[in-house]
């Protein structure tokens, strides 16, 4: 089910229910995309550092934060998308469900030899995406939900 919003307009009484379960979805991809455009920069700066706070290699910073660059990109595009497709608003939240337990195994584990800042950084980084992924998830079942009711009492 898609629902036709526009971010530009403020939510009037005579919108649809489907509209107006659209905000929420949007100001968490918003959100998300700034999130992770902040992120990636943090992982860029890293990069070009001599002494690398977080104890990343530099070819791994350098990609992940190009990734999270295209994330944001991409992110922030959909949200501004006058409908929100649910199979891309699902891709997204697997993305982020992905790249949460990729933050979290390499904070966990000697898989990469992080600082205890490094630790702490990718494991709140981990924490923040698993919490973007279950609101974006949230804000997606708010539509169906929305548009089903909408479908009954049509």
């Amino acid at each position: 089910m898609t629902t036709s919003t526009s971010s530009r307009t403020a939510p009037s009484t005579s919108e649809s229910p489907a509209r107006d379960a659209s905000w929420l979805l949007r100001t968490v991809l918003r959100t998300d995309s700034l999130s992770t455009a902040a992120f990636a920069v943090l992982m860029l700066v890293e990069s070009a550092l001599t002494a690398t706070p977080l104890g990343m290699p530099r070819e791994l910073a350098v990609v992940s934060g190009c990734g999270m660059v295209c994330g944001a990109v991409a992110f922030w595009l959909l949200a501004r998308m006058p409908v929100l497709p649910p199979r891309l608003v699902a891709a997204a939240i697997a993305l982020n469900a992905v790249c949460g337990i990729a933050f979290a195994v390499l904070s966990c584990t000697g898989l990469v030899q992080l600082t205890g800042f490094g630790r702490v950084f990718l494991g709140a980084g981990a924490l923040i995406v698993a919490v973007f992924a279950d609101l974006e998830y949230l804000g997606l079942r708010r539509i169906r939900r929305s548009a089903q009711a909408r479908v009954r009492t049509a």
